[in-house]
């Protein structure tokens, strides 16, 4: 069993950044792909970026040249920088493992899930 916990979320103006992290613990990450995905009020949850085992990677479009998912194997997380934030990145934001490897954009493909951190961006 994965257990994810996201941590680095809070309440920042446009235009700030923040760092979240995801801690894996229960089992090595390394081989697992691993997706950011959020949620926001009245919305549908919705993908954010992915990272396969290689450590290639895909980005949401409204977040490509903002938003960059690493991993750190060494120390079993993921991490998603964000800068230039803006009102509508607004969310609960979700870590995410899937047992592919292959870092999908689909979220039907993830088993294990985070329990989420907020984020939120004022104007």
């Amino acid at each position: 069993q994965v257990l994810l916990t996201e941590s680095g979320g809070g309440l920042v103006q446009a235009g700030a950044s923040l760092r979240l992290s995801c801690a894996a613990s229960g089992r090595t990450i390394s081989s697992y792909g691993m997706g950011w995905f959020r949620q926001a009020p009245g919305k549908e949850r919705e993908f954010v970026a992915a990272i396969s085992w290689s450590g290639g990677t895909d980005y949401f479009d409204s977040v490509k040249g903002r938003f960059t998912i690493s991993r750190d194997n060494a120390k079993n997380t993921v991490n998603l920088q964000m800068n230039s934030l803006k009102p509508e990145d607004t969310a609960v934001y979700f870590c995410a493992a899937e047992a592919y490897g292959l870092g999908s954009k689909r979220i039907q493909q993830y088993k294990h899930w985070g329990q989420g951190t907020q984020v939120t961006v004022s104007s």
